[in-house]
Parts: structure tokens; sequence; C-alpha cells
């Protein structure tokens, strides 16, 4: 998905945001400001608002020399999540249609974005989530790429999250990579995160290699890349996740909430829905001699 207009105000709240996290004063917050309005007036519009966003960030931690903002705030977004996560396994349990409640599950987490919103009750989220219909519903599609499938890749969005991608793992009968961002970026889960929430027990974890939001495979490691091409299915959870790789094709299964009004409108789904989406791009299975 290429990046409008509608997407600048976002970079710089989300540059201002970041960098009062990390404690610049109102000179610093003014010259990062700067920066990344540079950038953002050299920036094309075919590129991705992740790669323009990486840009963003990478301009916050260098000025401010803090490695992670988000830190703190990831850290509270798990514990919050983990204590809900005895009743998320009670509902997945007891749900006629188990895979259905955990995709449910998974898409309600997706409310933790502090890029998008910081502005949410998660318990409110997740029971307004099991109870609305989806905006985009493929979820016939997702079964039958699940029937046999020997491996699955899930590609991680933000920390505490993490803590909600944990039932459909458990609840898909095949191994699970669970790939989270080799280095912090906004609340994006990195290695540490996935591990705080309990997601090693439960999945073969990978980092991939990046420090980009969503997936832009060219920052990605090589190892990463490889694990990417070889995956007969793939869940990108998250908008920025979307934003990468909506072009990818029919193996990669989106999961989301629909925060940003612009992802709506590309996906021509309401605003705030739930979405379970089948990518409709020329991506296919890439051969190793493409990486």
């Amino acid at each position: 998905m290429r990046a409008y207009l509608d997407c600048y105000p976002c970079f710089l709240r989300q540059a201002l945001e970041a960098a009062r996290m990390a404690g610049a004063d109102e000179q610093l917050q003014r010259r990062i400001l700067g920066r990344v309005l540079e950038v953002m007036k050299g920036a094309t519009l075919s590129a991705t608002p992740p790669q323009i966003s990486h840009q963003v960030h990478r301009i916050v931690r260098r000025e401010t020399g803090v490695d992670d903002p988000y830190r703190a705030a990831k850290a509270r977004s798990t514990e919050e999540a983990l204590r809900l996560y005895p009743w998320m396994a009670q509902v997945v349990a007891a749900a006629h249609d188990r895979l259905d409640a955990a995709v449910r599950l998974s898409i309600a987490g997706n409310i933790i974005d502090l890029a998008a919103n910081a502005d949410y009750e998660l318990r409110d989220e997740v029971t307004r989530v099991l109870q609305e219909p989806y905006g985009i519903d493929d979820g016939d599609a997702f079964r039958v790429a699940l029937d046999g499938v020997e491996q699955v890749l899930y590609l991680a969005d933000n920390a505490g999250e993490t803590v909600f991608d944990r039932p459909l793992i458990e609840t898909i009968d095949a191994p699970v990579i669970y790939a989270v961002k080799g280095h912090p970026t906004i609340n994006d889960a990195t290695i540490a995160d996935a591990r705080a929430a309990g997601v090693a027990e439960v999945a073969e974890l990978i980092s991939t290699g990046s420090d980009a939001p969503g997936t832009v495979l060219e920052t990605c490691s090589e190892r990463f890349r490889r694990t990417y091409g070889e995956a007969d299915l793939i869940i990108a959870k998250g908008q920025a996740n979307y934003e990468t790789l909506s072009t990818e094709g029919p193996r990669v299964f989106f999961l989301l909430l629909t925060k940003c009004p612009v992802i709506a409108r590309d996906l021509d789904a309401p605003h705030r829905s739930l979405i379970l989406y089948q990518g409709r791009g020329d991506g296919g299975r890439r051969q190793e001699k493409e990486l």
C-alpha cells in the first residue's frame, strides 16, 4: 500500500510522541520535528507508510540517544494483556468455533497500537470484537489454507498484542514460527517482548533483523527472507504489515483492526472493523534464488 498525504500528520504526531517518551525537551523536540519535515519533503508517495515511518523513528532514536522510547509502555501493555490471558483461554475453550474465537481475540489485540491510538479500554475492546461482524471475512479461505499446512509463519505486530496471538497459535494444528522485530521501533514486539508474553512457550521465535515497522523485506535479514520465501502460509498482524505486504499474494492472511481511515479506504472496509483478509496481489511463493 502506498503512502497518502493523509499519512503525513501521523508521521509528525508519532515523532513528537516518541520524542516526549524519550524525555526530549522542547528544543530537542523542535529539532526532531524539523528533521522529520525534511524526510517528509523528500519522500515519495510510492513508498509505503512504514518505509517513511522507519526513517522518522530512526531520527528520534538518533537525536535523543534513547534506543527504545516505548520500553516502559510496551511492558505495561504486556502486563495488562497477561492479566486477561486466562480469560482468553477460557473463551476459546468454550467456543463453538474455537478457530474463529482465537482469530477474533488476535484481532482484538491489535488495538494495542500506540502509533495509531493510545486511548482505549482493552477489556471493552475485546468484548466488542468478540461480538461484531467482520468488515472483511476470508475465514473460509483461511481454514482451507490451514488444512494440512506443515508450518505457519506468523508476523507479529505490537508488544502486548503478542499475548492475544497466543490463543490462535495454540489453536493452529501446525508448528508456528513467530517473527518479531530485530531492533526496537515504536511499540513493535522484539524477541524480549515476545518472551515476556510467553510466546516462546508455544512457537519458535525468529527476528526479522529489521527495525522497520511492518515487514519491509529489503531491510530484513537473509535468514528471515529465506524463511519468508519458503513459507506456505503467512499470518500478518496489524496495519503496518498490511501496508508493507498488501501485494504479496494469497498465501498471506492479514489480521487487523482498521484503526486508520486511510487503511480502511484502501481495503474498502468500514473504519474500526475486524479484518481477516487474504492477499490479492501478484506475489506468491518466493524462490530462494530470488532472495
